[in-house]
């Protein structure tokens, strides 16, 4: 039996731009679907590292979306499709699926429904939970951006990952190795080291400790081809040190301090693109062999403050949020 949509549902939004005090859990309309878009009953919302940037206002001022609140905050989120634009093909009711989005006019994942652009919509791969792939979707494709389309990553090549336990590094240790890598990652503890271990890093140091600029000459005598920097630092910097000369060096928008490398050595920054192409490369290299989006804690809704608040503290992978 086909089960009615309601006309309001819970939500983690914001009333102004600002501190973590500005979240609280509010009753919204269920956002009404485009022709070209689906609605989502959200079961999983990822907690990302840029969340905090968007509730002060910077993803309002980077893509032109004005100060229009209640604002609902959350890029990434997996859940049930109830409802189909008349413009849509490929889905249906019922399909489980993830999506991510910047900036969502109609509001983001922080919440019990959402309404997504179709082309930013994919099924949920089969080997992953919808919890998993709600939390992934943005992070996954920072990472494989960064390898494929900035650093043109090949096989057999040497890479360094910094930042290797995190959101966007533990999933960019696997889908190096996918793409015939030889990896190093460096972690933040040895909890970081375990897991990038466990996911298949060739070598994996831990950058509060370790030596890493022994480790890098170690690992690659003749000089690493290319580097993905998702945490930044004294120790990335010493690290990248070991880039042979024509070497490539690819960092998200938002790393900082900013990686300090060699003029014989080639910088790329970048911001995440979300389309159907992207996702459908990122779903091959998942469907490939065991994979893991590792999530160390779930917040109910309601804690969405205790969620960023904990942004702020040693974790592993991505937090996550659960609507319902």
């Amino acid at each position: 039996m086909r089960q009615t949509t309601p006309n309001t549902m819970q939500a983690a939004a914001i009333g102004r731009f600002g501190g973590i005090e500005t979240i609280t859990l509010q009753t919204l309309p269920v956002p009404e679907v485009g022709p070209d878009e689906v609605l989502i009953r959200v079961e999983s919302a990822g907690v990302g590292a840029w969340d905090p940037f968007e509730r002060e206002g910077g993803f309002a001022k980077r893509f032109g979306t004005g100060e229009k609140f209640p604002y609902v905050l959350g890029t990434d989120g997996a859940g049930t499709v109830v409802q189909v634009g008349e413009q849509v093909n490929g889905f249906k009711e019922g399909d489980r699926v993830y999506a991510a989005v910047l900036a969502n006019p109609k509001g983001g994942f922080y919440a019990e429904f959402a309404a997504v652009k179709a082309d930013n919509v994919s099924r949920v791969p089969g080997k992953l939970t919808t919890e998993q792939a709600g939390v992934m979707a943005s992070d996954a494709l920072t990472a494989l951006q960064g390898l494929d389309d900035m650093l043109g990553l090949k096989p057999g090549e040497t890479l360094m990952i910094f930042g290797a336990g995190g959101g966007i590094g533990h999933l960019a240790v696997q889908l190096a190795k996918r793409m015939g890598a030889r990896v190093l990652a460096l972690a933040s503890g040895e909890d970081g080291v375990a897991l990038a271990r466990r996911l298949g890093a060739d070598v994996a140091v831990n950058g509060r400790k370790d030596d890493v600029a022994a480790a890098a000459r170690a690992f690659a005598p003749p000089g690493f081809d290319a580097a993905l920097v998702t945490a930044g630092g004294e120790t990335a910097d010493r690290a990248l040190a070991a880039l042979r000369a024509g070497g490539r060096v690819a960092y998200p928008h938002g790393v900082m301090p900013e990686p300090k490398v060699r003029p014989d050595v080639r910088v790329s920054n970048y911001d995440v693109i979300i389309d159907r192409g992207a996702i459908a490369k990122l779903n091959h290299l998942i469907e490939a062999g065991p994979f893991e989006v590792h999530v160390p804690r779930t917040f109910p809704l309601d804690q969405a403050a205790a969620a960023q608040r904990a942004l702020a503290e040693h974790y592993l992978g991505k937090l996550a949020l659960r609507p319902r």
